[in-house]
Parts: structure tokens; sequence; C-alpha cells
């Protein structure tokens, strides 16, 4: 069974988890601010969001990471080792360039390896975002 064209709400749904794991607590106002970005421990890999790509979910694959955010200078110890997510194969890309990480596959969303800056996508990961804006 798969899973065609991942919504937005999840997307936000995993992004607000990150963000609230990385809340500043130390502000001086009531405004917490976060300063982590969105990713993936998977295989040794670090993998990062990428958004407005429908994409097929193919089999489980295992359990991957999502880090505790550490933006609070070490005053936060209650982080622990992070959030544990299902990953999951997505039809045509290599586990190695892109997964879905999510806790079922309804809520799973697309993560590719994070690349530096300046640097591209990886091919199979840039065919699916360019297939899904037409």
């Amino acid at each position: 069974m798969s899973w065609v064209g991942r919504s937005m709400s999840a997307v936000l749904a995993i992004a607000a988890m990150a963000s609230t794991a990385c809340t500043s607590q130390g502000s001086s106002t009531d405004e917490g601010s976060a300063s982590c970005a969105y990713q993936i421990l998977y295989e040794g890999r670090t993998y990062q969001d990428v958004a407005n790509a429908e994409f097929t979910i193919g089999q489980q694959l295992g359990d991957a990471t999502l880090p505790p955010c550490d933006d609070t200078g070490g005053q936060d110890e209650a982080g622990g080792s992070g959030t544990k997510l299902t990953v999951y194969a997505v039809h045509g890309i290599s586990p190695k360039a892109a997964v879905a990480v999510g806790e079922t596959p309804d809520e799973a969303v697309l993560v590719a390896v994070a690349v530096r800056s300046g640097t591209e996508l990886p091919p199979a990961v840039q065919k699916l975002i360019d297939g899904s804006r037409q």
C-alpha cells in the first residue's frame, strides 16, 4: 500500500515538535525562538526536511533519531538522546539519498541527505520536487 502527496500538516507537526524542543529558555521576553534545524540521523547520515514534494512511501526500514536541540547552552539537560521516528523507504529513491520519517506512514515527511550550502540536492530528490510543481 502506498501514500501519495504528503500534506503540509505533517511537515508542520514534526517541525513543531522540533521547535518545541528548541525554544529559548533564557529569553527576556515571553517569546521563545527556535534556532535548531530539523535534522534526522539515520544510519550515520544526517537528513534535512524537503518541502513541497510528492512521494510514495515504501517499506519500513527501521528507526531514525530527531536529536534534541541544544540551543540553551547546556542549561536544559532533560533533552535526552532525542526522539525516535520510524523510517520508510521512498519509492524510486535510494535510502542513501532520501527517506520518509514519521510516527506513522500517514504522518511521514520526506527528508534528504543534508547537503552543504551551495551544493545541490541528490538528482532523484530534485526530480520529485520538480514533478510536484507541475
